[in-house]
C-alpha cells in the first residue's frame, strides 16, 4: 500500500487569539473538572495479558478513578462509544466522563493554549495532532501501548498518520473509507456493473434517473463544522484528476487554491454535483450531513446517489433500512486512469493529555480488537485494527477490504491543514454550494488565508 501523508515539519506556530465563546469553554471546563484528569506524570500501570495491544486492563484496579474524554460525538455515537469503554469500566472500576462537542477545534486550540485540557481526546486531525506535540501539550504512547503489536496489528497508512518525528501519539479508535457511492438498488441496481470511471458515473445517473428528482443528495450542514462533506467531494476529485502527489502539495500549502489542477476539481463539484442536488445547494446546505441520504429511500426517490463516508450506514434511514437489499454502495469511480485504485479515508484519531494510571490503561484497551469489535458489530465503524472482524453485514466486510487493501491511501485533505485553513476550507464549501459566492472569489479567498495559516510551518 501506498500511503500519503507527507508531515509538514517544524514548530507550526498555534493560532492564538481566537474570540472563543462560552459555550465552547463550557465544554472544556465541563470535561476536564471531575478531578480525575491532572497530569500525573505516573509510570505505566502493568499490562494484563490477552489484550491485542498491550492488555484488556482486566488485571487493574483503578477504582474510584475518572478518566475525562471530549469527543465530537453525540447521538447514537456517542452512545456506542461508551458501550465501547463499559468493559473496561467494569473490569477496572474506574469511570469515563465523557463530553461531547462538534467544534473540537476552538476547545482542544484553547485547552492547549490555557493547559486546561482533558485526559484523553478526539483529535480533530493529524495535522492538529502535530501542533499539540509541538506545544508540548498532547504525551507520546511508545510506552503506553503495546507498541509492536499495536502496529502489527494496525492498517499500516493508520499507524504512520498517528506518528509525529517517529514517535506515537494518536491512535485510530475507529476508521472510515470516504467517497463511497451510496444508491438504492430499488431504484437501480449496480452491483453487477458498477460505473468504473466519472463519465459512466453521470451517464448512466442520466439513464436510469427513472423518476428520482435529482442524481445527487447532499448535505453539509454539521454544526461549527458545517460545510466538510463538500471537501470531501473536493478531496475525492483532487485526488482523482490530479492525483496523490498533487494532493499531498495541496494540503501541505504548496500549491494555491487557484491552481487549475486544484480548480479543476471544484469545476467539476460545481457543475456535475451542486447542479444536479436534491433541492438545489441552498437546500443541500441546511440539510444536515447525517439526514442527507433519506431521499434514496422515499417513493419517488428525491436521488440515486449519495457520496458519503462508510460510517453513512449508522445515520438516520440507513440504519432502518437492510444493507445490500435496501442500499448498496459502489466505490468512487476513477477519473485519471493513471490514478486507479487511490482511495481516501479517515477516522477518530484519539490522544492522551495527561499520563493518569486509568488514562493510558483505557488507551491500552481502545486499541484491542475487543473494544473496537463493539462499536464494529454495532454498525457505522470500520476497525483500524485488522483482528477486529465482527461487522454486522457484508457492506462493512466490503469497506474494511477497502481500507486494509487500498493501492493508493491518502487521509482527509482538510484534516491535514492547519485549522485556519481547515475552517476557511468548510466555510467556503458552504459560500459555493448555497451561492453566496462565485467560484473565483472562493478560490481567492483561500489562497489569502492559505498565505498566513502555513507562514510558521
Amino acid at each position: 500500500m501506498a500511503v500519503v501523508l507527507s508531515r509538514r515539519r517544524g514548530s507550526r506556530g498555534l493560532r492564538r487569539g481566537w474570540l472563543v465563546g462560552v459555550a465552547a469553554t463550557g465544554v472544556l471546563i465541563a470535561a476536564c473538572g471531575s478531578g480525575g484528569g491532572g497530569s500525573s506524570g505516573g509510570t505505566p500501570t502493568g499490562q494484563a495479558s490477552g489484550g491485542a495491544s498491550g492488555g484488556s486492563s482486566g488485571g487493574e484496579n483503578l477504582k474510584g478513578q475518572t478518566v475525562t474524554v471530549i469527543g465530537t460525538w453525540g447521538g447514537d455515537e456517542e452512545k456506542a462509544f461508551l458501550q465501547m469503554v463499559k468493559p473496561w469500566e467494569d473490569q477496572t472500576g474506574a469511570k469515563v466522563q465523557y463530553t461531547g462537542t462538534r467544534d473540537i477545534n476552538t476547545v482542544l486550540t484553547t485547552g492547549v493554549a490555557s493547559g486546561v485540557l482533558p485526559d484523553l481526546a478526539g483529535l480533530p486531525g493529524p495535522g492538529q495532532m502535530a501542533e499539540y506535540v509541538a506545544a508540548g501539550r498532547l504525551k507520546p504512547l511508545d510506552d503506553v501501548l503495546d507498541i509492536a503489536k499495536y502496529k502489527q496489528e494496525t492498517a499500516p497508512a493508520l499507524v504512520k498518520l498517528g506518528e509525529v518525528n517517529g514517535k506515537t501519539y494518536g491512535v485510530f479508535i475507529k476508521a472510515a473509507i470516504k467517497g463511497l457511492i451510496w444508491y438504492n438498488p430499488h431504484q437501480h441496481d449496480y452491483s453487477s456493473a458498477p460505473p468504473k470511471t466519472w463519465d459512466e458515473l453521470m451517464s448512466q445517473a442520466k439513464a436510469n434517473q427513472g423518476n428520482a428528482k435529482a442524481i445527487w443528495c447532499l448535505g453539509l450542514e454539521s454544526g461549527a463544522a458545517s460545510g466538510w462533506p463538500g471537501t470531501d467531494w473536493i478531496e475525492d476529485l483532487v485526488l482523482r484528476t490530479a492525483g496523490p502527489d498533487v494532493y499531498t502539495q495541496w494540503y501541505e500549502g504548496k500549491i494555491k487554491w487557484t491552481d487549475p489542477r486544484i480548480k479543476k476539481a471544484f469545476q467539476i463539484y460545481m457543475n456535475d454535483v451542486v447542479a444536479h442536488t436534491y433541492g438545489g445547494g441552498k437546500t443541500a446546505v441546511a440539510t444536515n450531513f447525517g439526514n442527507a441520504g433519506d431521499p434514496l429511500f422515499a417513493n419517488p426517490p428525491g436521488c440515486e446517489f449519495l457520496h458519503q463516508a462508510s460510517f453513512i450506514t449508522g445515520f438516520s434511514q440507513f440504519k432502518t433500512h437492510q444493507a445490500g437489499t435496501d442500499y448498496n454502495f459502489f466505490p468512487f469511480p476513477d477519473i485519471d486512469p493513471q490514478f486507479a485504485g487511490a482511495v481516501e479515508g479517515a477516522g477518530d484519531l484519539f490522544g492522551m493529555f495527561h499520563d493518569t494510571p486509568a488514562a493510558k490503561s483505557l488507551m491500552r484497551y481502545l486499541v484491542t480488537a475487543k473494544a473496537q469489535d463493539i462499536w464494529v458489530k454495532i454498525g457505522g465503524a470500520l476497525s483500524a485494527n485488522k483482528n477486529a472482524t465482527d461487522y454486522p453485514d457484508e457492506i462493512s466486510k466490503r469497506s474494511a477490504e477497502i481500507l486494509h487493501n487500498a493501492k493508493i491511501f491518502v487521509f482527509d485533505a482538510s484534516d491535514l491543514m492547519p485549522t485556519a485553513m481547515n475552517d476557511a476550507f468548510w466555510k467556503a464549501m458552504v459560500a459555493l454550494t448555497n451561492g453566496s459566492q462565485s467560484l473565483d472569489q472562493a478560490l481567492s479567498s483561500l489562497d489569502k488565508v492559505q498565505q498566513d495559516a502555513y507562514q510558521s510551518s
